[in-house]
């Protein structure tokens, strides 16, 4: 049936059967194209990264003009990774440097990794993570939220006990966070009130959701947030048994928070980011012993939970394949920013659906002619027999060429069909 004459459900059962069939290494009717991007539409829309984290309005006519023209299979939601700059304000947050605080307006937000829990705080994180979190980590985090430092452990609280507590929460700190609290509370209301509408409206419009949660693996989890990368590093020789602890600690707590607030939908899908098990960052002895055993088992728990896991390689895992291979056959979705997705098909053909991976370069200073090429060796060799999903590597960049995206995207809806 042509794309036009469908109407919105129509379209919305027809894309979303599509992918599925991708995710459970079948052969749809063509491959599915999902692209994710971040400041893209809003660039082409002329709005530089500042306009585009504050001012929802544009904000959401440039995503939603993007996804109407280039019509993907699934759409990706503004809200989760660019409306976020009123937010970054209002909790004064440490991790991130975004345009117009640190960063140049035109330019996309930062994270900042540095050593937020110190090596001799394992032990504190180990005993009641929720408390170490509360009094150490988050005063680190959000300037909003120093005065937290102040509290006593909750743990230690009972009836009489949490009376005779109660001066903290007089404070002059304290009062001055609750009221800017209710300042984030505010906007992020907004934020969110706003999302759910966007919802609504793609799916009117016959699109389904790219992802439904996120996660992280529990190595990143740490390394990211809490140890920075060279204090994890540090911890893999001179605290092994700490850290390992620390993983099992944080694998169980990102499940039951996964299972337990994802958004629950036709195509639950948890995107996980993969930072620093990449070659390069560890060796194979170490990506066996402290990064991929935990990985794995959350990534199963989540197929067992009815959620499908999509693993996002960043770096290089060429020497990796037949390890990480290790998983339930269709259930998952693995994408590769840097590891020949040809090589990949070999091993993991028969195990994950592949996602990918058009090269950021090549979108960006390539010409439409050799996107075209590239996209036809992907969908030759990784889209054999199904079980492939069109992507960038890293998604569409920034800076990508107009004329380069509509050559992928052109391409794959002409070429990718299976019968």
């Amino acid at each position: 049936m042509n794309e036009a004459t469908q109407s919105p459900g129509e379209l919305y059962r027809e894309r979303l059967k599509r992918v599925q069939d991708a995710i459970q290494l079948k052969a749809p009717d063509r491959v599915p194209l999902v692209p994710t991007h971040h400041f893209f539409p809003t660039n082409a829309a002329g709005m530089t990264a500042r306009q585009a984290m504050f001012d929802y309005e544009g904000l959401e006519m440039a995503w939603k003009r993007f996804t109407v023209d280039i019509q993907p299979d699934l759409y990706n939601t503004p809200y989760r990774s660019i409306g976020l700059g009123p937010l970054f304000e209002a909790m004064d947050t440490k991790q991130y440097r975004w345009p117009g605080h640190g960063v140049a307006p035109q330019h996309s937000y930062q994270f900042v990794e540095g050593e937020y829990m110190k090596p001799e705080e394992y032990d504190a994180f180990l005993f009641d993570p929720s408390d170490y979190i509360l009094r150490y980590h988050l005063p680190r985090i959000f300037g909003t939220l120093e005065p937290l430092k102040q509290f006593p452990r909750l743990s230690s609280l009972e009836s009489s006990r949490t009376l005779t507590a109660l001066s903290v929460l007089g404070s002059p700190e304290v009062v001055r966070m609750v009221q800017a609290l209710a300042g984030a509370a505010a906007a992020e209301k907004i934020m969110r009130e706003r999302s759910q509408r966007y919802a609504r409206d793609m799916e009117g419009l016959g699109f389904p959701p790219s992802q439904s949660g996120r996660a992280l693996a529990p190595f990143d989890h740490i390394g990211d947030y809490f140890r920075g990368t060279r204090g994890i590093m540090l911890d893999m020789y001179q605290r092994p048994d700490k850290l390992l602890q620390a993983l099992e600690k944080v694998m169980a707590i990102t499940l039951e928070t996964v299972v337990s607030s994802v958004a629950r939908s036709d195509l639950p899908v948890v995107f996980i980011p993969l930072h620093k098990g990449a070659e390069g960052f560890m060796s194979m002895e170490q990506f066996k012993r402290f990064y991929w055993p935990t990985l794995r088992r959350l990534t199963i728990a989540l197929i067992d939970h009815g959620l499908i896991p999509f693993l996002f390689f960043e770096g290089h895992y060429d020497s990796r394949l037949e390890i990480i291979a290790d998983i339930p056959p269709g259930k998952a979705i693995y994408k590769f920013e840097h590891t020949s997705l040809f090589r990949a098909k070999e091993v993991l053909g028969d195990r994950v659906c592949l996602r990918g991976n058009v090269p950021a370069s090549l979108l960006c200073t390539g010409s439409p002619g050799e996107v075209r090429a590239f996209c036809k060796k992907l969908i030759d060799v990784a889209g054999k027999n199904g079980g492939y999903m069109m992507d960038g590597a890293t998604g569409i960049p920034d800076e990508a060429r107009p004329e380069n995206v509509r050559a992928m995207v052109d391409f794959t809806r002409d070429y990718g069909v299976y019968r």
